[in-house]
């Protein structure tokens, strides 16, 4: 019980010198997640050589793969983080995530590469994370915390551009021949293995972090779930095809598991016009799969938890901004992941600059706007209670003209600033999301309110912004 204890000060208050180390350990968690996903951008053009694929099928390995891992475990670990212990999830799943871009340096096919990428994902981290950072941070700053800690997306993203691009470089320096790399190993594999063995460490280091109380930030703690494993068992059988409909009748009965394959019906007529339209079948596949498991959970939420699913899908606002902010990703992702083979085919850039200028400015920029934005959007929260929503609106206005100035102009020079100017400007919305999706329902649920914001991310904005 004594991670369970309060950081507390004498009146009351969250410890603030412990909760920002928290927010410090939790952002390195953060940025070793999007190196190790952002890692395969600048890798691209190495990986579609070398593996014989095609830009769809690299759009498959960035976004769509990890959409499915997300979509099969993100909401049953949403829901384990509202119940268990939050710091020891998010070290588990950062180990598991860095052994999978480890072993991503072995695989010497698109299927064992597509294979480790599905285990490349923040399932365990981001709910939990959330969660964990409004119980140590008051409700008035939760904007400016999210935001901090979400920058480690772009200093991530920045990190993996430049590291991948000097390994790639550095290795065919040391081994013209690739031959005599040992075992064998590709620049590209190379550049895999050196981002994934460092996360393991890390790892060790987030199990050390004390766990909050939970809702103490608001003054509505709650106590620790008796038992969390079994909590969430019914959850993760929600979510898994066959499973799914057998824990849909015991809550429902058989007009749940009517309504379901109903549903699974209509989405495989959907699913099959998309792929009629863009052939890749792997991609629609996995992406309906995603999708269907998405619809029998929140059927499974409705009939076991009604006071959940009310709060997050009879609220308008919680609804909307879980379908806005993601649109806002589609561009955001699909943009940020092909800036690098754009720069290198278009523009003639080396690997190795490519991903040295985008990812300092990916780094820099990103950290900027969106812990700005997140800023702004506490300050102006207190004049009016649509900020967070109006800084929402801002961005995409304010941004495009960038995206659009990267993409037409002739100039190395002037491609590469719009790029910084669109990397600040097009995070700072990441703040106001996240902080309203967790000001919209209790305490206990914002893991699991959390999870289904970052799943409607990963499907609009990841599996289909890269892809399309």
């Amino acid at each position: 019980m004594t991670e369970q204890k309060t950081v507390e000060k004498a009146d009351g208050e969250v410890n603030s010198k412990y909760a920002r180390y928290v927010l410090f350990v939790l952002i390195v968690v953060y940025v070793f997640n999007f190196i190790d996903r952002q890692i395969i951008s600048i890798l691209a053009e190495e990986i579609k050589a070398d593996l014989g694929i095609g830009d769809a099928e690299i759009g498959f390995l960035y976004g769509t793969a990890f959409a499915i891992f997300y979509a099969v475990f993100g909401i049953p670990l949403g829901k384990l983080a509202d119940v268990w212990n939050r710091k020891s999830l998010i070290a588990i799943g950062l180990s598991f995530w860095s052994l999978m871009t480890a072993l991503s340096g072995f695989a010497k096919n698109y299927t064992a590469l597509a294979a480790c990428r599905f285990g490349v994902g923040e399932a365990s981290a981001t709910p939990a994370a959330f969660s964990m950072l409004s119980d140590y941070f008051s409700p008035k700053v939760r904007a400016t915390v999210l935001a901090i800690y979400s920058s480690g997306i772009y200093i991530g993203a920045g990190i993996g551009l430049f590291l991948g691009g000097a390994v790639v470089e550095a290795w065919y320096a040391w081994y013209p021949d690739p031959s005599l790399a040992p075992l064998g190993i590709k620049p590209w594999q190379a550049a895999f293995l050196t981002v994934g063995v460092p996360g393991l460490f890390v790892a060790v280091w987030v199990w050390t972090l004390k766990e909050p109380m939970r809702g103490m930030s608001e003054g509505l703690a709650t106590p620790p779930h008796a038992s969390p494993f079994k909590a969430t068992q019914n959850t993760m059988l929600s979510v898994l095809p066959g499973l799914s409909l057998i824990t849909l009748h015991k809550a429902g009965g058989m007009r749940a598991v009517l309504q379901n394959i109903i549903a699974l019906l209509l989405l495989i007529v959907g699913f099959y016009g998309l792929y009629l339209l863009m052939p890749t079948p792997l991609q629609w596949l996995a992406l309906g799969l995603g999708v269907y498991i998405t619809v029998s959970w929140v059927q499974y939420l409705k009939l076991s938890d009604p006071a959940c699913f009310a709060m997050m899908f009879k609220s308008k606002a919680f609804v909307l901004t879980t379908i806005g902010f993601p649109s806002v990703s589609f561009v955001t992702y699909g943009l940020g992941f092909w800036s690098p083979p754009f720069m290198q085919r278009v523009h003639g850039e080396s690997i190795a600059d490519a991903g040295l200028y985008l990812g300092i400015g990916a780094a820099l920029g990103g950290f900027i706007g969106i812990v700005l934005g997140g800023y702004l959007a506490d300050v102006l929260k207190r004049k009016t209670a649509n900020a967070r929503l109006y800084i929402g609106i801002a961005i995409p206005v304010l941004a495009v003209p960038f995206a659009l100035g990267f993409l037409y102009t002739d100039s190395v020079l002037l491609a590469y600033i719009c790029s910084f100017v669109f990397s600040i400007l097009s995070p700072a919305w990441i703040g106001s999301a996240t902080s309203t999706v967790n000001d919209l329902v209790m305490p206990r649920m914002r893991a699991t309110a959390s999870a289904y914001y970052v799943l409607m991310n990963t499907f609009l904005g990841l599996a289909l912004g890269p892809y399309l």
